[in-house]
This record gives C-alpha cells, structure tokens and sequence, in this order.
C-alpha cells in the first residue's frame, strides 16, 4: 500500500499514543518524516519501530523557537513537508481536568498552551517549509460536542480547533492546502493510566466500551486509518471539515 509513498509528514505527539498510531499507518503507506514529542525515551522506542525513513525530534509544541526548528530539521533530511499533523494536546502535565469553579488561570493558561496555541502555531511556523496543495490534519475531540463534567475548558479548545480546520483552509485556497480535523471519542492510550488507578484500568475501559454504541473504545490505528484518507490524494476535494471517529458516542450514544 502506498498512498502516501515518499510524502513528508510531521506528527507532533507522534511518539505515543494517537501520534504514534498515527505515525504507523502512515509508515505503511509509505510516509517519511519526524515524529516530535517531549520524552527522550518514548521518542526513541518509536523512532526505532518506525523504523528506515522516520526521525524523532525532542520539542515543546508550546514553544515557537522549538517549532521552528522541528520544520527546518525536516525539511533539511526530507525536503519540503506535504502533511502535517498538529496532534499533540490533551491534559498538561501537573494541571488537571476541572470545573469552571475550580480551574484557575495558571492551569487555564497552560490549556490553552497546549491544546490552541500549539495548534495554530504548529501550522503557523510549518507553512513556510510545506508544499502547495500539501494536506493539514488537526485533532480534536467529541468534547467539543458533549458537555462532559470537567472538560469544560479542554472541550472549548477543541471547538476552536474545529474551527481552525475552517479557517485555514480559507486562508490557504490560494495555495490548494486542505486543512481537516479528526474528532477521536474515548480512545485506548497511555493517558488512560495518568488518570485511572492500576486497579480501576479495566473497569473504566469496560465502562467506555459499554457506553459506545460500537460496543469498543477506539483505538489509535482507528484515527491512524482516518488520518491517512486526509494526507491522502483520495481526499482532495475535502477540506474545512471535521471527520469524527468516535465510535457513534456523539451522535448515537443517550448518555
């Protein structure tokens, strides 16, 4: 298979996780490219599975300096980028999931960081380094359609996102650049073990799975699978829009 075969791509968040789920499919289509996340360790037990053709570049999304030299360490081993995937986001280490009574302006600067800012700048600093008529791909979440106990400020960040997906693809007609964005439901990653106790793991994931009309939580190849129709050619005349890959939790789900 080789939908993407010889494409450059940069994943951010792509060293575990959907990132990582995504980075794979993407291998098997035959994509090049860097995955770029935070932990050493990670990064390098990904890159190696990767394996001949991906690199793994250590940066802070929320850091415009470090973005910069994420695309120009790509485009100098690859050549000119044709997808990125603006994925890294989710809870910020040492902040929590809270309600607007309880989430203050340290954490809810750090949320924005991660989960808005990084986004828009992700894309901001790779435009310079990517070819026209190349593919963005953005995350967001069903919490931007579900009013989840929480996830009132982390599902405001992923509506904006959607609402990126609109704009800059409007903004970037002129260089046929299609901007889309994939909203994951509840989705089997490492995040689940950060919140859930080692105990409670399975319950919590059967909880999920239950409540999905589909009968199962996602996984990270359901996203990966998505992702790479969007870098793609056989998505060409999509763009601006929101796919989501939630199992029916939005739509179909009464809870």
């Amino acid at each position: 298979m080789s939908r993407l075969k010889n494409k450059v791509t940069v994943i951010t968040g792509g060293n575990s996780g959907i990132g990582f789920g995504i980075a794979q499919e993407f291998k098997k289509e035959g994509a090049v490219g860097a995955i770029v996340g935070k932990n050493q360790e990670t990064l390098d037990s990904s890159v190696a599975q990767l394996g001949e053709g991906f690199i793994a570049i250590n940066a802070d999304v929320t850091n415009l300096d470090d973005l910069e030299r994420v695309f120009k360490e790509t485009s100098e081993k690859f050549g000119k980028i044709d997808v990125i995937v603006a994925n890294a986001g989710g809870a910020v280490n040492g902040s929590t999931f809270g309600s607007v009574a309880e989430i203050g302006e340290a954490d809810f600067d750090k949320t924005i960081a991660l989960n808005l800012k990084s986004v828009y700048f992700t894309v901001h600093k790779g435009l310079p380094y990517m070819n026209d008529g190349g593919s963005i791909i953005l995350i967001g979440s069903n919490a931007a359609h579900r009013a989840y106990a929480s996830f009132t400020l982390y599902g405001a960040t992923k509506s904006a996102v959607i609402h990126f997906a609109k704009g800059f693809s409007n903004d970037l007609l002129s260089r046929k650049i299609r901007a889309n964005v994939i909203s994951p439901g509840t989705t089997d990653t490492p995040v689940f073990e950060r919140f859930v106790p080692a105990e409670q793991l399975d319950a919590v994931k059967q909880y999920w799975s239950d409540a999905m009309p589909i009968g199962r939580i996602g996984q990270p190849s359901d996203i990966g699978k998505t992702a790479v129709f969007l870098a793609s050619d056989d998505s060409s005349f999509i763009l601006g829009t929101e796919i989501l890959v939630d199992g029916g939790l939005t739509y179909l789900s009464p809870n």
